[in-house]
């Protein structure tokens, strides 16, 4: 089948001038592409182009069908109504008119004529295949939620039905069921459709994995799992030929420093002789000139091998520096095994004048243990873990908060982006020296210049890697880390980085989330399923 969408050698430079990519080739057909990369590396640039709402520097995008985005929406704008956000809004409002028998004879039958009569029943069933099924069209979208808008978003591209959907991070509002769903979408979607995403189990449900980086796009056919797999192996093939290449920078420096010995030895040898004054003058120069000439060869040579050596490792190094994942360790807060952490006793609570949120809940959390919260959006996750913190007090019943605990959510609000990460450790840190300070954000892969950068102008795996930095290595670290929904806005490499660092953590942990992959690398021993009401 002829591809949708074919971009042929394209280029993509970032508003400063910045070469995000060059010389890219995808084509894009009747197929579900999962598409992955580090943050900043232009996977959205990528998708804007596709769609045709950004041109390339260089190269060509060409299209052959029609491209649907799924948009990211924050908030709905003022007034509009679900059927706005299907994308439906003015015929919806004809259709309505209709009904009323609202306007004059004159547009009442142009009404008539322009009617989409198999509107209703497609909304209908769009809606109902993502969740929506009680919906009124004609609500006000400011009664959704966000996972309900996003859902409500998607259902409008199943009703426009273009050849691509472009879905940019789709599962970041979405609850468990919520997720699923999206999957099921997709795994039925008969067209193209491009996903950015770090949610692994959706990517398992992909028929391709595209890595977007500097260098272009590299494809791994299948889902997921085989593309971690090949990864792993690229990564230690590139590891083996680094190994490879330092031996030969090794052999090509013995192999100099053995022609720089045996040419000393040499001139040594032919000045003894020379002073012994048994031959000619003229024929001692000769000899001399052909040593020379052949030490200098003999130079020239083991110079180009060196350095033919040195450009082998240096691309060999690239390469291994390239696929290798992000990795920093986490200190130890000292938790004793045992020590109660947190401890809620029959925990009610409502907010002013609204129903109960949470009824008669009680769990002790003690010693190093990983505990999840679970549950649908509106469940109560945020309320709990605000009473856990001691932002809010419970309506009935008591907390115990027996550590510190420090928390962080998906934008790490602990950190002022108006500041560097510097900055932010030595606000949260005051007693700590600078030179101490750059130690410690080195740690966490901070290094250098990188500790002077906004926080403002992160990636979501670097806010999140400055926030433990700043929180964890303080003079009295929290014993206990409360984590929001922590793999929203990050990438695989940072997702991963994250659960090993966190895997190694001796404190306790208490994570709202719904991506079961993390939570059963970081070992989650129990979860608490909270329900709505």
């Amino acid at each position: 089948m002829p591809a949708f969408i074919t971009l042929d050698s394209v280029r993509a430079d970032t508003p400063d001038g910045r070469v995000l990519f060059d010389n890219l080739n995808l084509a894009i057909g009747a197929e579900r592409i999962g598409l992955v990369g580090r943050n900043g590396v232009g996977k959205s640039t990528l998708l804007s182009l596709i769609a045709g709402t950004s041109a390339p520097v260089s190269g060509t995008v060409s299209r052959a069908g029609v491209v649907g985005v799924l948009p990211q929406l924050h908030a709905p704008p003022p007034g509009a109504r679900l059927a706005d956000l299907l994308g439906v809004g003015p015929a919806w409002d004809r259709l309505c008119r209709i009904e009323a028998e609202e306007g004059t004879p004159e547009t009442l039958e142009e009404d008539l004529i322009e009617a989409d009569w198999t509107l209703p029943g497609r909304v209908a069933a769009a809606l109902g295949e993502v969740g929506l099924s009680r919906r009124d069209a004609s609500a006000p979208a400011a009664s959704l939620s966000g996972g309900q808008m996003t859902r409500a978003a998607l259902a409008g591209l199943l009703i426009a039905a273009p050849d691509v959907i472009l879905l940019d991070e789709p599962t970041n509002n979405l609850d468990a069921a919520g997720r699923s769903l999206l999957a099921d979408v997709l795994r039925r979607w008969k067209g193209g459709a491009v996903v950015v995403s770090h949610d692994r189990a959706l990517l398992r449900g992909v028929d391709r994995i595209v890595e977007l980086s500097s260098l272009g796009a590299t494809s791994y056919g299948g889902g997921y799992d085989l593309y971690a797999e090949r990864k792993a192996q690229a990564v230690a093939a590139a590891e083996h030929d680094l190994e490879a290449a330092e031996r030969q920078v090794r052999q090509a420096a013995r192999e100099a420093q053995i022609g720089r010995e045996r040419k000393a030895r040499r001139d040594a040898a032919g000045r003894r002789f020379a002073a012994k004054g048994s031959e000619p003058k003229i024929l001692l120069g000769a000899q001399a000139e052909r040593a020379e000439n052949s030490g200098a060869r003999e130079g020239r040579l083991a110079d180009r091998a060196a350095q033919d050596a040195a450009l082998a490792r240096e691309a060999a190094d690239a390469r291994v520096e390239r696929l290798r994942r992000l990795a920093f360790d986490l200190p130890s807060c000292g938790l004793p095994a045992g020590r109660v952490v947190l401890d809620f006793d029959a925990v009610g609570f409502s907010y002013p004048g609204g129903p109960p949120v949470l009824t008669d809940l009680s769990f002790r959390l003690a010693g190093p243990e990983r505990m999840a919260l679970v549950g649908g959006n509106g469940a109560g996750k945020s309320t709990l873990i605000r009473l856990a913190t001691g932002g809010l007090e419970p309506s009935t019943g008591t907390v115990t908060r027996g550590v510190r605990a420090a928390l962080l959510d998906q934008r790490a609000a602990v950190l002022d982006e108006t500041r560097t990460i510097l900055e932010n450790f030595r606000r949260l840190n005051p007693a700590v020296g600078a030179n101490e300070a750059h130690a410690a954000l080195a740690r966490f892969l901070f290094r250098n210049v990188a500790a002077h950068q906004a926080v403002g102008a992160l990636s979501g795996g670097e806010r999140l890697r400055a926030a433990l930095a700043c929180v964890l290595m303080a003079a009295d670290p929290p014993q206990l880390l409360i984590l929001d929904e922590p793999t929203n806005h990050l990438d695989l490499d940072s997702v991963e980085a994250v659960e090993d660092a966190l895997a190694d953590y001796d404190g306790a942990l208490l994570i709202a989330s719904h991506d079961e992959d993390f939570l059963d690398a970081v070992g989650v021993e129990r979860r608490i399923t909270l329900r709505p009401g």
